[in-house]
């Protein structure tokens, strides 16, 4: 039982401690019945109860040191071991931060209704003592993962915006030995270099001897798009093939000259069309025009 004096709060952490070490089959074995266990532990019952006994003894030891205000107590770090991929799944399920939030602040009522159970006066002052420290722990535990969730919700975010980058940045392969990166959107510094690294594995894999770089979707160029571009053609070049840059219009051309920076050394042509016809023509491969309909020999 927690029995301390009223304002000995050293006293009463180290009780709730001892309460939860004392009660952890318990506590573990309700918590694995929430909704939050559930969602992950789903092989059976008896992980979702191990995954409980754990989040258990982390706060134990967390109320053990007297740090039940501090996210950064190192009992908490096996907290966001352990919650960190419920509240992963919880979010790909699309579970907003608050339903995550009241699912941690429902795992509170079980924890209070077996410490009540440990004292006959419900007036106790050692039991009310020993509830407010609980409060206090229960309640870092829901900023520990709402911390968790904040910070896997960016990380996703992350992932799924370069996964999209990949998608919007594919290498197609136009003929045998020629690839092309036909570029849709504005370049930044995180898509050029998934245009090269993409374009350059690309050239290794289908041993491609021409890499055709279609701006035409680009809708603006400088200095710094520029310079991602040349450095492209030169790390293309060092792999082997020849890089041609299309789809150049009067605006972005425009830019370039005003800018200042200097082409000279990069292949270029009008469209990819003509890319593909100079990378054949390049090879022995000869192009000729399709006859108009209807048109016939004179």
């Amino acid at each position: 039982m927690c029995v301390v004096e009223h304002d000995t709060t050293p006293e009463v952490t180290q009780e709730l401690a001892a309460f939860l070490e004392r009660r952890r089959e318990q506590i573990a074995h309700r918590w694995a019945d929430a909704e939050l266990f559930r969602a992950v532990f789903t092989v059976s019952r008896d992980e979702a109860v191990e995954g409980s006994k754990a989040v258990v003894d982390a706060l134990a030891e967390v109320a053990r040191a007297g740090r039940l205000e501090d996210i950064d107590a190192p009992g908490f770090d096996t907290v966001r071991d352990q919650l960190g991929r419920m509240v992963i799944a919880r979010t790909q399920a699309g579970y907003r931060p608050s339903q995550i939030a009241r699912e941690v602040a429902g795992l509170r009522d079980p924890v209070t209704t077996l410490l009540r159970a440990e004292f006959e006066d419900a007036a106790d002052e050692a039991m009310h003592a020993c509830l407010l420290q609980l409060t206090v722990l229960m309640g870092t535990l829901r900023l520990v993962v709402m911390d968790t969730t904040i910070n896997s919700g960016e990380e996703l975010i992350a992932r799924q915006r370069q996964q999209l980058m990949e998608v919007a940045t594919p290498v197609i392969e136009l003929w045998d030995g020629v690839v092309a990166v036909p570029l849709i959107g504005t370049l930044d510094s995180s898509r050029s270099q998934i245009v090269m690294e993409s374009l350059l594995e690309a050239i290794v894999e289908r041993r491609a001897r021409y890499a055709i770089l279609d701006i035409t979707g680009v809708p603006t160029v400088d200095s710094l798009v520029a310079q991602h571009l040349m450095k492209t053609v030169a790390a293309a070049r060092l792999m082997g093939a020849e890089c041609i840059v299309s789809g150049i219009r009067p605006a972005i051309a425009q830019t370039i000259v005003h800018l200042g920076i200097d082409l000279g050394s990069i292949l270029t042509r009008a469209g990819l069309s003509d890319a593909l016809a100079y990378a054949l023509a390049q090879q022995g491969i000869a192009v000729s025009s399709r006859p108009a309909a209807g048109a016939g020999p004179r």
